[in-house]
């Protein structure tokens, strides 16, 4: 058996080759830029959620590390780099995620599409998740995703609505509920998550998961905020892990069929056991504690 410290230095060294895989191809993954807690863990497996249409968001999220500002030109021929990288990485199930790109006349739904496109002609049998912005709530343009044919769709909530105005100054609460029921509509699999420790009571929290739950949502995320930089809101509370596991049992109670709490939980982690383990007489593979 290897050491703690054999097994440490080959997983640094696992991230070391993904990130120069990821720099050659002028790629970005949200891993990087949100200061993911788990990087080295899921960089390790050769997993990764990549993040398109740049690195430069039009909003101002006060949860988040990902730098605001006016984005670049779109890169077209991302969607054949990164859908080559992940061919090369042998990936099988993909997480596309972006910032929001209020400047494009729609929003970055068409980028989405190419690269869920270039993905599965490249690798087949791929499963391909995405994680979007809200599109400003138009449906044509989650249309557009969806024509694409993606296997799990997730727009995260992230926090409760009496903390979203603060939270995600320009984003709605409502408007992200109003994607999630028609995703529900559009899609097999919905995800949605949200993050712990930024002020919310537990009567707040109860009513986000059964908002959830009530809008078609069947796999929810639950994870703890940490701070990312100095800018960002401060951590309130750390909850603890029977908490989690509270709202673990709390959620699975709506039934909700996969369930992912934890400190550590974000919203890609351990994102290919969805598919891998369908849930079975109700009950997911997922058991709490095994994502803290």
């Amino acid at each position: 058996m290897k050491s703690l410290t054999t097994k440490k230095k080959i997983r640094l060294s696992e991230l070391h080759s993904l990130k120069t895989e990821l720099r050659k191809a002028g790629l970005n993954t949200v891993c990087e830029s949100a200061r993911c807690p788990n990087i080295s863990e899921c960089f390790a497996k050769r997993t990764a959620t990549f993040l398109i249409m740049g690195d430069i968001c039009t909003r101002n999220c006060k949860f988040c590390n990902i730098a605001t500002g006016n984005p670049l030109p779109l890169d077209a021929n991302e969607p054949e780099k990164l859908a080559d990288l992940a061919l090369k990485m042998k990936l099988m199930h993909i997480v596309i995620t972006s910032v929001t790109r209020d400047d494009l006349p729609d929003h970055g739904a068409g980028h989405f599409a190419e690269t869920i496109t270039a993905l599965k002609n490249k690798i087949t049998g791929s499963k391909i998740e995405v994680l979007t912005p809200d599109f400003m709530g138009r449906n044509e343009l989650l249309d557009i995703v969806f024509s694409a044919g993606p296997d799990i769709f997730n727009h995260n909530i992230e926090t409760t609505e009496k903390l979203s105005a603060v939270i995600r100054p320009a984003a709605s609460y409502t408007r992200s509920l109003n994607v999630l029921k028609y995703a529900s509509g559009k899609a097999e699999h919905v995800k949605s998550g949200f993050m712990l420790g930024l002020g919310e009571n537990d009567d707040q929290i109860a009513r986000t998961i059964r908002d959830l739950n009530n809008c078609g949502v069947n796999i929810l995320t639950i994870g703890q905020y940490f701070r990312p930089s100095a800018s960002a809101s401060e951590v309130v509370k750390i909850y603890s892990d029977d908490e989690f596991d509270y709202w673990y049992n709390y959620s699975k109670s709506l039934g909700f069929t996969h369930v992912f709490s934890g400190a550590y939980v974000r919203s890609s982690y351990m994102a290919g056991e969805i598919l891998k383990n369908p849930p079975v007489s109700g009950k997911t593979g997922s058991t709490p504690g095994s994502e803290h």
